[in-house]
C-alpha cells in the first residue's frame, strides 16, 4: 500500500474541526497527524510533524490564516498548504495565493471534492474551488502586474495552448487528459513546458494569464 498523506488540520471551531477529522478518517489514504486551533499552535505543530498537507482556516483567533502562511512555510517547507475557508472574498483569495497557499477550497465543498483537492495538492497541483475560479482574474487584476510578453504566449504549441486553456478552467491533470484524449503523464510534461516558457512558477499563475488573454474563449 502507498504511504498515507499526513495531514495537519488547523481550525478554531472545535465542532467543525472534530467533524472534519472524523470525515478525513474515512479515507484510507489519509492520516490526520495533528490538529491546531490557532496560528501559533499551528506553526509549532507543523514544525514538529512536517505534514504533507496543512488544511488551514482563515478565521483564526489572534491572526488570520493568511497571515500565518509565511510562518507555516518556514516551519514546514515541504508541506503543501490548502486553505479551507468560508470566505469567497477575492481579496482573501489573492492574499492567500500571493502568500504561498497552494490551494483555496470553500467549506461548502462535498467530501469527495475535499478528498480530491487534498490528493491533487499533495501531487503538486494548485487547487481552487470552482466557485472561486471566476474570481481569480479579478483577484489578480485588481493589482495589475506585468505578465509574460505576447511573444511567449504565441510561442506555445497548439497542444500547450489547449492545456493552458484547461488550466484556466481549473481542471486537474486527469481531467485535462480525458478532455484532450492524451496521457496524464503527457499533460504533466505540457504543464512544465508552459510554466517554463511563460516564466511562471505555478498553475494558478498560468490560469490567470490564460484568462487575462481570453483563452477561455475558443477561437475554432
Amino acid at each position: 500500500m502507498s504511504t498515507p498523506i499526513r495531514l495537519l488540520v488547523v481550525d478554531d471551531h472545535n465542532l467543525f474541526r472534530r467533524g472534519l477529522i472524523a470525515l478525513l478518517a474515512q479515507h484510507a489514504g489519509f492520516e490526520v497527524a495533528g490538529e491546531a486551533c490557532d496560528a501559533g499552535e499551528a506553526q509549532r505543530r507543523a514544525a514538529e510533524l512536517q505534514p504533507d498537507v496543512i488544511l488551514l482556516d482563515n478565521h483564526l483567533p489572534g491572526a488570520r490564516g493568511i497571515d500565518a502562511l509565511a510562518g507555516l512555510r518556514d516551519a514546514a517547507p515541504a508541506s503543501r498548504i490548502l486553505m479551507l475557508t468560508v470566505s469567497e472574498d477575492q481579496d482573501d483569495l489573492a492574499s492567500a495565493l500571493r502568500n504561498g497557499a497552494h490551494g483555496y477550497l470553500l467549506k461548502t465543498a462535498e467530501g469527495d471534492e475535499l478528498f480530491d483537492a487534498i490528493e491533487r495538492c499533495r501531487r503538486g497541483e494548485s487547487v481552487l474551488s470552482p466557485a472561486m475560479t471566476a474570481k481569480l482574474v479579478g483577484a489578480f487584476t485588481s493589482a495589475p502586474r506585468p505578465g509574460p510578453p505576447a511573444a511567449a504566449i504565441d510561442a506555445l504549441s497548439p497542444r500547450e495552448t489547449d492545456v493552458l486553456r484547461e488550466l484556466a478552467r481549473g481542471a486537474s491533470n486527469k481531467e485535462i487528459a480525458r478532455t484532450l484524449g492524451i496521457a496524464e503523464t503527457t499533460v504533466k510534461i505540457h504543464v512544465q513546458a508552459i510554466l517554463r516558457k511563460l516564466n511562471l512558477s505555478s498553475r494558478v499563475q498560468a490560469a490567470v494569464v490564460a484568462t487575462e488573454r481570453g483563452l477561455l474563449v475558443r477561437t475554432n
